[in-house]
């Protein structure tokens, strides 16, 4: 969408932001959904007894997602910065699911 082709500036704005407010939708049931898949690793290195995180594969995935950003003119810095920030969440919540599934000492 190009704010030059808007019959006047009022109406743009709010065709741009109906499109911003569609894309916030998409953006939370995505990250919904990656968290749903994030919980279901955490339960399997829990059971496996698996660390919370996985240095190597988070270098992995910064790289990419560096190529990705790139490739789709996004500053591969903030992209970077973004998931940095859902890495951290995940291990946080890989470390709780370690804890609720650690086999707790019996009470006298």
């Amino acid at each position: 969408m190009t704010v030059t082709n808007q019959p006047c500036p009022p109406e743009a704005l709010q065709d741009l932001r109906r499109s911003i407010d569609n894309i916030d939708a998409a953006l939370v049931a995505m990250l919904a959904e990656r968290f749903r898949c994030t919980k279901a690793v955490g339960a399997l290195k829990a059971l496996h007894k698996l660390p919370p995180a996985d240095p190597a594969r988070e270098t992995q995935q910064i790289a990419r997602l560096r190529r990705l950003a790139e490739d789709a003119h996004l500053d591969p810095d903030f992209a970077e910065k973004f998931l940095n920030f859902i890495i951290h969440e995940v291990i946080r919540h890989h470390e709780a699911i370690a804890l609720e599934s650690a086999p707790h000492p019996s009470s006298p």
